[in-house]
């Protein structure tokens, strides 16, 4: 009877959030009340109120978008076989998109200790499609694609924590929603450009979010639960604002290395030599690929911080773990690597499959039995 009880209680939580019928307007963050490991304010202060001196800098690197042929070689040349000062393997997020996908090689990136996120199903290009969406639509989008990212890659669902909205474009309380629903922990879609010098540090949305709405709706609500962990902008060459990388307008130009290794070193002491909010280094594969005068400066930025002591590349689930728990740097060194089990993946090429949404037949690589048609929006596994 007790575990009927818990179930059925269960059930009118998911119920509440699917309709939103519980939201109630976020309030102003009470400090005494919200206190970690679950509960954080929008703040630049540094979790456990170390000194700046003490606080690990993360570099949180992620791409996004699917993975395939073309961007695979990069990745490996970039970021295959690299260690931080501590001796522990470099993380990176991989936030990506179902179509066009080869899911085996999003299996190599798992095994090689990589983090998966999502980034939806469709990645639709239009915007008001996101700005709009509701908590069902985000369910079909993300909610489902954690299984299918799960199912064909052959990765543990459970290792799947968390995800970027197509463009940034802000889904205002359904994202939240369908992140408490969908068992996802954080969120790296929210930019801000008030909170740069000093940088915002992540935080819960138990209260009301201090951070500007660069893309609105950006949530209102008091949703427990899910992390934000902002996305601090950088600072372009005119004093532009730029959350990616890719989208800093005045920037060094295609094949200026000592310019783009400048670049990359003045935006990254903005938060070195101040309060160590994690600095992050957004932007897809194609970008780097086709500025030279970007990829070499970028490898010389990454040599160099993985031979800094209190400098760690980490994945975004990395650092919501360190704020929840927040240790001292001196500390953070000597904890035990991360071991990883491998999962297996036997490649397999499927094609020609049909879909509804597209004249064009696709052809995929996965790590296990072809399904019947293209997986899509409300089939997710091509049953």
């Amino acid at each position: 009877m007790r575990t009927a009880t818990v179930l059925f209680s269960l059930v009118l939580v998911a119920f509440a959030y699917t309709k939103g019928e519980e939201l109630k307007l976020a309030e102003p963050c009470d400090t005494e009340a919200c206190k970690l490991p679950s509960c954080r304010c929008s703040s630049s202060a540094i979790p456990g109120d170390l000194e700046p001196r003490d606080t690990p800098q993360f570099v949180v690197l992620t791409f996004d978008d699917g993975v395939n042929v073309n961007n695979i070689p990069l990745y490996r040349n970039l970021l295959y076989n690299r260690v931080n000062k501590n001796r522990c393997n470099v993380g990176v997020t991989f936030f990506v998109n179902h179509e066009y996908t080869d899911y085996s090689l999003v299996n190599e990136l798992y095994n090689r200790g990589f983090e998966i996120g999502l980034h939806s199903i469709t990645h639709k290009t239009d915007t008001q499609y996101w700005r709009e969406a509701s908590y069902e639509t985000m369910m079909r989008e993300f909610g489902d694609q954690k299984t299918q990212m799960a199912h064909f890659a052959n990765i543990p669902i459970s290792a799947i924590h968390g995800l970027r909205s197509p463009f940034l474009q802000m889904s205002g309380n359904s994202t939240y929603q369908m992140m408490n629903s969908a068992g996802l922990r954080y969120d790296l879609s929210w930019p801000t450009i008030r909170f740069t010098d000093p940088g915002l540090w992540p935080y819960t949305l138990h209260y009301e979010s201090t951070q500007d709405c660069i893309i609105p709706p950006c949530p209102t609500a008091s949703i427990p639960g899910p992390w934000i962990l902002p996305m601090v902008a950088w600072t372009d060459m005119q004093g532009f604002p730029c959350s990616m990388v890719d989208s800093c307008y005045y920037n060094p130009g295609s094949d200026n290395e000592e310019g783009w290794f400048k670049f990359i070193l003045e935006n990254f002491e903005r938060h070195y030599l101040n309060n160590r909010a994690p600095f992050g280094f957004y932007i897809h594969e194609w970008y780097i690929r086709v500025n030279p005068g970007l990829q070499r400066a970028f490898t010389r930025f990454l040599d160099m911080i993985n031979n800094l002591n209190d400098v760690f590349m980490v994945n975004g689930n990395d650092v919501i773990d360190w704020v929840q728990n927040p240790i001292p740097v001196d500390e953070y060194v000597k904890k035990d690597c991360q071991r990883l089990t491998p999962a297996a993946c036997r490649p397999t090429s499927c094609g020609p499959l049909q879909s509804d949404h597209n004249p064009t037949s696709y052809y995929m690589t996965i790590c296990n039995r072809c399904p019947r048609r293209y997986p899509w929006l409300n089939d997710p596994l091509g049953e």
